[in-house]
């Protein structure tokens, strides 16, 4: 019993160093839109929900979210204030505003356009879970792939970037 108490006790401490190391190591810096094959993201344990994606070549972080339930590409843009999907991906999870729902004007790399707002219901990233987070839809031609924006990222308890690695917590 005492061996095990005393293996614990390293256990723990070895934990505090390697937390305090990597808060410290850890760097938010926002990343640029670009088009880029999805990677799959790394999960890690310890009693939170905790995701760790891999950047690819240029230093972009693709993920696989699940809105609703059904999955979507997303390029994760701590520029982006909200999430935005293109038209096309939002049909793809029974998402089809209006032409009158189009209300938001929006300035892209293309200029400006009108924009649905909506609050998508449930955006999930392998374990972590978000309710009730704010977005756009766009038309096709103004967006090159849909955006996992702050209006998700800013509901997480951290969001960082470091080493080409971006951290989510919940």
């Amino acid at each position: 019993m005492r061996q095990i108490l005393v293996f614990a006790i390293a256990v723990l401490v070895v934990a505090a160093f390697a937390a305090r190391y990597a808060d410290s190591a850890l760097v938010a810096r926002p990343q640029a839109a670009a088009v880029q094959p999805v990677a799959e993201p790394r999960q890690t344990s310890g009693g939170q929900h905790t995701m760790v994606l891999d950047g690819d070549r240029a230093g972009h972080f693709q993920v696989e979210a699940r809105i609703d339930g059904r999955r979507l590409d997303f390029l994760v843009d701590t520029g982006a204030s909200l999430v935005v999907l293109r038209e096309s991906a939002a049909a793809t999870v029974q998402i089809f505003p209006k032409p009158s729902d189009y209300t938001a004007r929006v300035s892209t790399a293309n200029g400006t356009v009108k924009a649905a707002p909506m609050t998508l219901g449930r955006i999930e990233i392998g374990d972590i879970t978000v309710f009730d987070v704010r977005a756009l839809v766009l038309p096709d031609e103004a967006l090159s792939q849909n955006l996992l924006g702050v209006s998700f990222l800013s509901r997480l308890k951290r969001y960082e970037v470091a080493d080409g690695h971006m951290v989510l917590q919940q």
